[in-house]
């Protein structure tokens, strides 16, 4: 994109708030927006725990953040309205976003007209993208995304998602893995294969969706043992005494990596990894942007909208409704119908997650 784009250029906003996994998969949108409008602007504007990957997608020009204090709302307001945006798409629709879309004064804003979903502020908009249930529930999320362009005459040609990690935190991250293969001398042709590397981020917004820590540690053992693999272990700070706990429960070597990580440092890290095995969550979808495929344990939710997107990731996933365990195996309780309050990922065994994640690395070049 040049440095000085068309002074008639497109400058679009794009807003969602949250989560990670919702602001890696608008990369499908960005890509088709910047394929349409090569010169195009494109902001787009998050909470600010999320802001930060966007550094990591080659077609974002800004990435904006909601102010974390009253004082800061008046000059962002202003800055805001002196972009001068001739597009705003809102996937959120909140009071606060329809109020935000209108005041840019930007002559087309768009928003989603969800069935069943009060439609907030309809007024604010110029456009809406209508979306069933029948097809939010049989389409991966980032083809809903994609009809809110169709309105804006934005053709969709391609469903990309990508992540590109930053030389800065490649070099920072290189000294937690040892030695790559590039690095290493020759081995002998009679030498047994490398270990492939696998890392395994056993956390997950939802306590209710965390596979136990003893069936982890159950299936590193035999990744190790049986298939000549060396697991990483990596989680968020919140998240440290589940790893503790998965290496106690281990009987083999596990490496945890312990070190606090940014966002770019950690998708770093991903890319250096033959294989990434972790629950549905934010993570995931990373894994899969920057090209790592993925082992995925589902609870409840909707494999269809949320899994993996391409075509090297494996899901795993009981079959739904599932027959739900007696309450005195369970942690706490269990809320059938709530993917966040059930614990349909305890029916997976660790045959199952070892057997996938066995036939997911021999498709691994």
């Amino acid at each position: 994109m040049p440095a000085h784009p068309p002074a008639d250029a497109p400058r679009v906003l794009i807003i969602r708030r949250r989560y990670l996994g919702d602001i890696v998969l608008l990369g499908s949108v960005l890509r088709n927006l910047r394929l349409h409008w090569p010169d195009a602007q494109l902001t787009v504007l998050t909470e600010p725990a999320y802001a930060a990957i966007l550094a990591l997608n080659p077609d974002v020009t800004t990435a904006s953040a909601f102010p974390r204090s009253a004082l800061a709302w008046p000059p962002f307001l202003a800055a805001l309205r002196r972009a001068r945006f001739t597009h705003v798409l809102d996937f959120d629709n909140t009071d606060k976003t329809a109020l935000l879309t209108r005041f840019t004064g930007a002559l087309q804003r768009v928003c989603f007209n969800r069935e069943l979903i009060t439609f907030r502020y309809r007024s604010f908009y110029t456009h809406s993208a209508d979306v069933t249930n029948a097809f939010y529930d049989s389409h991966h999320i980032t083809d809903t995304y994609l009809e809110l362009l169709r309105p804006l005459g934005v053709p969709v040609v391609t469903r990309e998602v990508r992540l590109v990690p930053l030389a800065a935190d490649l070099a920072t991250i290189a000294p937690l893995l040892g030695p790559t293969p590039q690095t290493l001398p020759p081995r002998p042709q009679t030498a047994s294969p490398r270990p492939r590397r696998i890392l395994l981020h056993p956390g997950s917004r939802s306590t209710h969706r965390i596979w136990p820590a003893a069936r982890f540690a159950a299936v590193c053992d035999r990744l190790q043992d049986e298939l000549n693999a060396q697991v990483f272990v990596v989680a968020g700070p919140a998240e440290q005494a589940l790893v503790q706990e998965i290496r106690v429960h281990a009987k083999t070597h596990l490496v945890a990596l312990d070190r606090a990580l940014t966002v770019g440092q950690f998708a770093a890290l991903l890319a250096q990894f033959d294989l990434f095995l972790c629950h549905d969550s934010g993570p995931m979808h990373v894994a899969a942007a920057v090209g790592t495929p993925v082992v995925a344990l589902f609870s409840s939710q909707n494999a269809t909208i949320w899994r993996p997107l391409g075509e090297r990731h494996t899901v795993l996933q009981t079959s739904l409704p599932c027959a739900c365990f007696p309450a005195a195996q369970l942690p706490g309780p269990c809320t059938p119908g709530d993917s966040y309050q059930s614990y349909c990922v305890r029916q997976l065994t660790t045959d199952h997650v070892f057997a996938a994640t066995r036939a997911a690395l021999r498709t691994v070049v």
